[in-house]
């Protein structure tokens, strides 16, 4: 329980922070063009507000809603998420959106996410100059990589060490800032790995990065013996007599080279079965030089009972540190910024298939991302990140959206006319039909995966 009101308040306050940025950054365009803004939430409030008050001599209302869901910033005379036509009835007013110059109204648009990505960008910026940049260059991970098979098809094999993708050398952060690298591989022209001494340059074939996103595998990990370290008492391992020193070379026929390709083999094989369900396995393994088989049975938890050797390539010696100061910080924050964004981008292409629906995360999938110990930079990078979705998202042309606002402005721009306002309304209501659907499929996906694993 307490795990989860960590994890819970580290997403609420997260959350908090981009929504109160975001419609800050509406509100601020808003008023340097005289526009009268009427609310300004954080969360939703159908039926009943919590929380408000109305400074003297303001025209903005501001509250805290009780629907954690967003929020949002009422600006005079727009057509948004409230619905008001009773207001576009009206004769517009001087003070209103609909008055103003399209180009004034477009930067009023785009403010949100304008200010949302250059939130992500100042709080890396900040990260850098408070705790440097500390990494490790895979060139130093001298036991090699693994890698799943989709990957192995485009010429990579177990145990390459990777050098650099187009010119790049390989880093490794940790968390979600992997991302980073990870799209720069599976994307990248020419990859230059070290196999057997000798530097080696792979092209990997057209649709590689499709068919390597498709797989829904980790393309790749530290590259692990397939001798066992050590076997758990009561399980299914020490049943049929594996012992620590034992060297797994099969599974089911098929040649293990990796302690990693065993654990995804047997994942697999787990993730195929249902209730009770037990699938029979044929292991072979070599001891003293012997080749053994033995028959172990697999069930939905896909565990065997068998660990390999602990290591971690993350030493003193292998990492390294970059230290910024105030302001070498921010040029290393902006381009750490464009970074995410550009592998977010690159990823997304993916939501739009049936499988990558199926990955989609609403609220409970985004908590499990914060650690179950309150860590500030993780807090952190994770807030950045969550901020370059939130701009991402936002600026899709999808009515209701921000992007979808600033499709019909530019295409008023370019055509020096309003379009109908009754085809407005009514992409507003299919918008949020959209979104509402988005949001059920998503926290639904949550609900399956916490009750089917």
């Amino acid at each position: 329980m307490e795990t989860f009101l960590i994890k819970a308040l580290q997403l609420i306050l997260s959350l908090s922070i981009l929504v109160i940025i975001h419609e800050l950054g509406h509100f601020m365009f808003a008023r340097i063009f005289k526009i009268k803004v009427e609310k300004f939430y954080l969360f939703f409030n159908p039926w009943f507000t919590p929380f408000k008050f109305k400074p003297k001599n303001s025209d903005t209302e501001y509250g805290i809603g009780w629907l954690p869901l967003g929020g949002y910033v009422k600006i005079a005379g727009m057509m948004d998420e409230s619905m008001d036509k009773e207001q576009l009835a009206q004769p517009p007013q001087p003070w209103e959106f609909r008055t103003k110059p399209a180009w004034q109204r477009l930067l009023v648009m785009v403010g949100g996410v304008l200010f949302n990505f250059i939130l992500a960008m100042f709080i890396f910026s900040m990260m850098l100059f408070a705790w440097g940049d500390t990494y490790l260059p895979l060139k130093n991970a001298k036991q090699g990589m693994a890698f799943s098979e989709s990957v192995k098809a485009g010429g990579f094999q177990d145990k390459d060490i990777m050098v650099s993708a187009d010119g790049e050398e390989f880093q490794m952060r940790g968390g979600i800032l992997d991302m980073n690298m990870l799209m720069k591989f599976i994307d990248a022209d020419a990859v230059v790995v070290e196999r057997d001494g000798k530097l080696v340059t792979i092209h990997p074939p057209v649709g590689f990065a499709d068919n390597v996103i498709a797989s829904r595998q980790q393309p790749y990990d530290f590259w692990k013996s397939p001798v066992i370290d050590s076997v758990l008492s009561n399980s299914e391992a020490s049943r049929i007599g594996l012992k620590p020193g034992d060297s797994i070379t099969s599974l089911d026929g098929t040649n293990i080279t990796s302690f990693n390709k065993l654990q995804s083999m047997v994942g697999k094989m787990g993730s195929e079965l249902k209730g009770d369900e037990k699938r029979p396995v044929s292991i072979s393994f070599s001891r003293d030089g012997e080749i053994q088989t033995v028959t172990a049975m697999v069930d939905t938890a896909a565990i065997i009972g068998i660990n390999a050797r602990a290591f971690s390539p993350f030493t003193k010696e292998n990492i390294q540190t970059d230290n910024y100061s105030f302001f070498t910080s921010f040029p290393a924050g902006v381009e750490l910024g464009v970074g995410t964004l550009k592998a977010y981008v690159t990823q997304s292409r993916f939501i739009f298939t049936k499988e990558g629906a199926k990955s989609v995360s609403g609220f409970g999938g985004i908590g499990k991302m914060f650690p179950a110990e309150w860590d500030w930079q993780t807090f952190w990078t994770m807030t950045a990140f969550l901020s370059i979705v939130l701009a991402f998202m936002n600026i899709l042309p999808i009515p209701m959206l921000d992007g979808g606002h600033i499709m019909f402005l530019l295409y008023e721009v370019i055509t020096r006319r309003k379009p109908n306002e009754k085809f407005q309304e009514y992409a507003q209501t299919v918008g949020m039909v959209l979104l509402l659907g988005l949001l059920v499929v998503a926290n639904g996906n949550d609900i399956v995966k916490a009750i089917f694993g």
